[in-house]
């Protein structure tokens, strides 16, 4: 799930400052979501999910199919 937000991220050419301020966290607070340091709360995981257009499950790793 860590490498799939990472990925996305650097997919869209985006650095972990600008996803923290669409995401409303910290820098910090959101490396430490790409490096599992700390959990997802779900409520980012769907905002997660909305930007990137892409299935919870798949960011999950539940899923390929974005």
């Amino acid at each position: 799930m860590y490498k799939r937000i990472r990925d996305l991220r650097e997919d869209n050419d985006l650095t972990q400052k600008e996803v923290s301020k669409i995401l409303n966290c910290s820098q910090q607070v959101y490396s430490n979501y790409e490096l599992g340091q700390r959990d997802i709360p779900t409520d980012i995981l769907i905002k997660l999910s909305l930007f990137y257009h892409v299935t919870t499950d798949y960011i999950l790793g539940l899923a390929d199919n974005k």
